[in-house]
């Protein structure tokens, strides 16, 4: 894979990106609104799932009791505009699983026969081809829908773009099947001095407070979590893989140490990233803490085509 022309083209993707999110540009030709969609909602688009032990997931957790860990997609709507949060998995996740995924990781990373990846729902609920993708960071479960949005821009923090750069060897890391496409039209996101809700950087999207990205890194380099204020004035936190359950942020702990020690690449700075996940959520009670992969909580929220709104 080539550097993505960093060097060449950072300056211009800082300015594209800036302005696609400030309304500058025209806006994408998005769904037009409806009664039945809110002003600003966000969709979750279930691709997968596997059943894995508890205790991967929760530091005391069962290591004979097995529960659903999902791979999704989030749907993001604010007005007229419309941005995916990570892919899920993608319509060729067997084929990038086949090429990429070494031997030895393979039997602990995997994933029930797919769902629907995100592009066909959308475009079996008449959406036109999302433009905007955002992920929170480059693993194989995040970010294998990548290939199937040519027409999108696809955001990342400048440091997780670094890293899908210049890839390392191992399982928790960007594939080469899912990011290297030369077509591929990355832009860096630069996190902005502007604290919010106890991080001392964020980057307010559409400029309103609706939609925050902020860092979290550790369990990659350029992790990212984003806020989201609905319709209703219920904030909902996106926290990637910082944890996998939002019952080990509240006991302070974001993996069973084994697990950790294979996915995060700074376990010092992902336990970090954890307490400040937990410091949120104890000055804002009333905020829903949303990681990637936690089935239960995404349950109790819904599917897509519904909205949370």
């Amino acid at each position: 894979m080539k550097t993505l022309s960093l060097a060449k083209s950072l300056a211009y993707a800082i300015s594209v990106a800036a302005l696609l999110f400030t309304g500058v540009v025209a806006a994408q030709d998005a769904p037009s609104p409806s009664a039945g969609r809110p002003r600003v909602g966000f969709s979750i688009i279930k691709t997968g799932k596997v059943a894995v032990a508890e205790r991967l997931l929760l530091p005391e957790g069962s290591l004979s009791k097995k529960i659903d860990t999902n791979f999704s997609a989030f749907l993001i709507k604010h007005n007229d505009d419309y941005l995916l949060f990570d892919t899920g998995l993608g319509a060729n996740i067997e084929a990038q699983y086949a090429r990429d995924m070494p031997y030895w990781a393979r039997l602990a990373f995997k994933f029930d026969k797919p769902l629907l990846p995100a592009r066909k729902q959308l475009e079996d609920a008449g959406y036109v081809p999302i433009q905007k993708v955002i992920i929170s960071h480059g693993h194989w479960d995040h970010a294998s829908g990548v290939p199937d949005f040519p027409e999108a821009q696809i955001f990342a923090a400048e440091e997780e773009m670094h890293s899908i750069a210049h890839p390392e060897s191992g399982a928790a890391t960007a594939w080469p099947s899912q990011v290297a496409a030369p077509e591929t039209r990355w832009s860096p996101l630069v996190m902005q001095p502007v604290a919010y809700k106890g991080y001392a950087q964020s980057l307010d999207l559409f400029n309103d407070g609706s939609v925050v990205l902020v860092p979290m890194p550790g369990h990659t380099a350029g992790s990212i979590g984003m806020f989201v204020t609905v319709d209703s004035g219920k904030a909902y936190f996106f926290i990637g893989d910082v944890a996998w359950k939002k019952a080990a942020v509240a006991v302070g702990a974001a993996k069973f140490w084994a697990a950790s020690v294979i996915v995060d690449r700074d376990r010092e700075q992902t336990h970090r990233s954890v307490e400040q996940v937990r410091a949120v959520t104890q000055k804002y009670p009333d905020l829903v803490v949303v990681p990637a992969h936690d089935a239960a909580v995404q349950d109790a929220l819904g599917y897509f085509p519904n909205w949370v709104r």
